[in-house]
């Protein structure tokens, strides 16, 4: 049976590193299931590659034809930012296992899709402390850095992963990336092992 692995956490926990570093593991012949998004694209970020970058037109032509499984808006300081996954050719549970990323909304609405014998979510976890130092340095290497959306976006985080929410969606396994990247990586390719297609 394939899964569909997918990985959420708070921002800045590490989840883009971590899911880098998974899909270059080939032994896991893991695909990446890559979601979209109509927020400006990043430094150092591709097409296709951490998202699809389409403006609000491209949304709604998806979601007229029913294509779009959930989706969520972010009214930042820059206007809304929408996140949507799209039910299309890229993604064949019956036959590969996959990779994504995404909030803890997003995960529950996937799960409900596809059935939770298919999904299995990774828990990102790092203390606030930590967390906020290493959003403040990533933002700091942005041309220009958006602080303010930074600040937004880790106090949006205390409310989208409090405890009850996190109890409400069934998260009971929760995997540190506090001080060894590599092995909260080793952990999770372990755990792909296990429930990955046999």
């Amino acid at each position: 049976m394939s899964s569909l692995f997918y990985i959420i956490g708070k921002s800045s926990t590490g989840k883009d590193t971590i899911y880098k570093e998974l899909c270059q593991k080939k032994e896991l012949n893991l695909r990446p299931l890559v979601m979209y998004t109509t927020r400006p694209i990043r430094d150092m970020e591709e097409e296709g590659r951490e998202y699809y970058f389409v403006d609000d037109v491209t949304l709604k032509q998806l979601e007229q034809t029913g294509k779009v499984i959930e989706k969520r808006a972010y009214h930042t300081i820059y206007g809304i930012w929408t996140y949507f996954t799209v039910d299309d050719e890229h993604l064949d549970l019956e036959k590969q296992d996959y990779l994504a990323i995404g909030t803890l909304e997003s995960y529950e609405k996937i799960r409900d899709y596809y059935g939770d014998q298919k999904v299995v979510p990774l828990y990102i976890e790092v203390e606030d402390g930590l967390r906020l130092e290493r959003a403040l340095e990533r933002e700091r290497k942005q041309q220009p850095p958006k602080y303010e959306e930074m600040c937004r976006r880790f106090l949006a985080d205390q409310a989208d992963y409090s405890e009850e929410k996190l109890k409400g969606a069934g998260i009971t396994q929760r995997y540190s990336n506090e001080k060894d990247l590599m092995s909260c990586v080793e952990t999770l390719a372990a755990v792909i092992r296990e429930y990955g297609q046999k």
